[in-house]
């Protein structure tokens, strides 16, 4: 019986793996695919060029232009939507699957390969189960609460650049805008923990408002030190004043930057309640703190904005010092040449629009998996060791750059080959840093090699 079941077995586990692939491959392609057609083509001058040339109409004096601007924004606002959604889904699985790889355990593997539909499946179960109110919390703000988090969430996609014109918005304000539309989420938070009438939700809302507001103090002075380097508050210009070789970033260009970049990075940690900072869900006193009474579809907001979030802090990080969308060796001017001189760009430009896309989605990555990676390797903090981290530490080393960069500044406009000198030996040294780490890591690997590791099931 065994041996008639085992084709069988086999021509199933090929269909599970085929599906898996096609849906691992073929949803983040049409995600990032939509962003790459949609963002520069919904712009209000290639619209104003549509409407022209191929309705006719001056979109001047045509009187339904401003129901096209709606449409097409409506239409970025569901992309952007959906590719929010779906990496915090895709981020959730992957998260999961290394927590297991460094505790010694396998994680999601059952529901696709490698476990990869695990996070459809426990969607599709959350959007059906029940959704309670608990009978003496405030129903009204109990329900609103979760949509103040994804609304703060969503929001900073508005400003977000992908690629060199891939950007809802290119706000000249575009950090700062980010920075205070972020802050809805600990106001969604506070209120959770307020309407659901329990003190262990309480206590972790209240924490969440004293951790999220003194950490935004020197994330916000951190933010400065990239801002007076370009000369602009804009999230492209930020990108558009480095370069694409790692010694024209940002982060090795100005000695107070690297720090900043530390500072900016921990800050965003906490900011985002990951590890070691995750006081607010504590799960050892506060049982999943300040949202604890919350089931179903509104339970699955919060880790929604809790996975998706991994995103927004990496792109912010890699936007102000990692150099953003920049590809090595490609500058404003081959963009200009490679668009053409006609109405809509040329093939050209849409090859390097991939490009700068695909440079932008590595660096994210990247940082994504480290975050992955020190939320599993260090342990909670006292909530009294995190405040002093803030105040004693942080918010003293965020003026200091603040102030040093000021200084430096001024030095680079009178000598600035300072600039590209610093740029090279400090990104020497971070490679040198970079070689030794992964070096030690192989042979942390090698040590354990036989006893401790298995990857046969991924």
């Amino acid at each position: 019986m065994a041996q008639n079941d085992s084709p069988s077995r086999k021509r199933g586990s090929r269909l599970v793996l085929a599906i898996t692939v096609a849906i691992a491959v073929g949803l983040p392609a049409a995600l990032f695919g939509a962003v790459l057609v949609l963002l520069p083509l919904t712009q209000r001058p290639m619209m104003d060029a549509f409407i022209r040339e191929q309705l006719g109409r001056d979109p001047a004096t045509w009187s339904p232009t401003q129901l096209v601007y709606a449409g097409a924004m409506l239409l970025v606002g569901l992309v952007v939507f959906g590719f929010a959604s779906i990496a915090g889904g895709i981020f959730s699985w992957y998260e999961r699957r290394v927590a297991g790889r460094i505790q010694s355990r396998i994680g999601p593997n059952r529901v696709g390969a490698g476990g990869f539909l695990q996070w459809i499946a426990d969607a599709v179960k959350l959007l059906f189960k029940e959704d309670l109110v608990p009978a003496e919390a405030d129903s009204v703000l109990f329900r609103a609460a979760p949509y103040f988090v994804v609304t703060g969430f969503l929001l900073a996609f508005v400003a977000m650049p992908f690629g060199e014109s891939l950007v809802a918005a290119d706000l000249g304000v575009g950090i700062f805008f980010v920075s205070s539309v972020t802050a809805l989420i600990v106001v969604g938070i506070l209120i959770s923990g307020w309407a659901s009438n329990s003190k262990w939700a309480l206590f972790g809302g209240m924490r969440s408002a004293a951790q999220v507001i003194s950490y935004e103090i020197p994330a916000g002075i951190a933010i400065m030190t990239p801002v007076l380097m370009a000369g602009t508050l804009s999230m492209q210009g930020i990108i558009r004043a480095q370069g694409g070789f790692p010694w024209e970033w940002f982060i090795f260009r100005n000695p107070a930057a690297f720090v900043a970049a530390f500072i900016f990075f921990t800050s965003q940690l906490a900011e985002g309640n990951r590890t070691p900072f995750d006081l607010p869900e504590a799960e050892s006193e506060l049982v999943a703190g300040y949202l604890s009474e919350y089931s179903g579809f509104r339970f699955a907001l919060y880790f929604l904005v809790e996975w998706g979030n991994l995103w927004v802090m990496s792109a912010v990080s890699v936007t102000l010092f990692l150099g953003g969308w920049q590809i090595p060796g490609v500058g404003e001017a081959a963009y200009a040449a490679a668009r053409g001189a006609g109405t809509f760009p040329a093939a050209a430009w849409w090859a390097l629009q991939v490009g700068s896309l695909a440079v932008f989605v590595l660096k994210t990555l990247t940082l994504v998996n480290v975050i992955i990676w020190i939320r599993w390797t260090l342990p909670r903090v006292r909530v009294d060791q995190m405040m002093n981290l803030c105040w004693k530490y942080l918010v003293p080393g965020a003026f200091a750059c603040f102030v040093f960069t000021l200084a430096w500044q001024i030095l680079v406009g009178r000598v600035p080959a300072v600039d590209l000198a610093t740029g090279i030996l400090l990104s020497a040294g971070a490679a040198v840093l970079l070689v030794l780490f992964a070096k030690q890591t192989r042979d942390n690997i090698r040590a354990v090699a036989g006893t401790k590791i298995d990857l046969s099931n991924w």
